[in-house]
């Protein structure tokens, strides 16, 4: 058999670690403000345990099977996190482009030493020196993660 190649599980496949899943998902305050949905447009691929999610929606995700629909609330630990002061940080405005008009609320992605990228908001322009805030936007907050799976696939054994 190929390593790598993908296999189609019958669908009754139950979503695990590894699982390659097709899913439509939104993620929404408990007033019913949506921050993020997919639903009505082009669906998300993800792996389980590949990092690009965090770790109480692949829980949410564990165990679920093509045509299953889930939703449920989420505390800020399970979701983003907790609203850090820590990840605010004032860095010169020598730092950016000259012509980038910084003003509050703006979010720019912004590179680790490690060549991460992650996305910073402006809080706070100053003459000399702008704050930002590298929470996640939804730190803090309880959310509302619905998701549809659409397909379970998983990589050869």
């Amino acid at each position: 058999m190929a390593q790598g190649r993908l296999i189609r599980l019958s669908d009754t496949a139950r979503i695990r670690s590894g699982s390659r899943v097709l899913m439509h998902f939104s993620l929404a305050l408990p007033d019913g403000t949506e921050a993020v949905s997919t639903f009505g447009g082009e669906p998300e691929q993800v792996i389980l345990g590949d990092g690009s999610l965090t770790q109480g929606l692949e829980m949410a995700l564990i165990g679920l099977k093509k045509g299953d629909r889930q939703t449920l609330e989420l505390t800020p630990m399970q979701a983003f996190g907790l609203w850090d002061e820590d990840k605010l940080q004032w860095m010169p405005r020598s730092d950016f482009a000259p012509e980038l008009m910084l003003e509050p609320g703006l979010t720019i992605a912004f590179e680790t030493p490690s060549g991460e990228e992650v996305p910073g908001t402006i809080t706070e322009v100053g003459e000399r020196r702008v704050n930002v805030d590298f929470n996640h936007p939804l730190a803090g907050v309880d959310i509302v993660f619905s998701v549809e799976i659409l397909e379970v696939l998983d990589p050869e054994s």
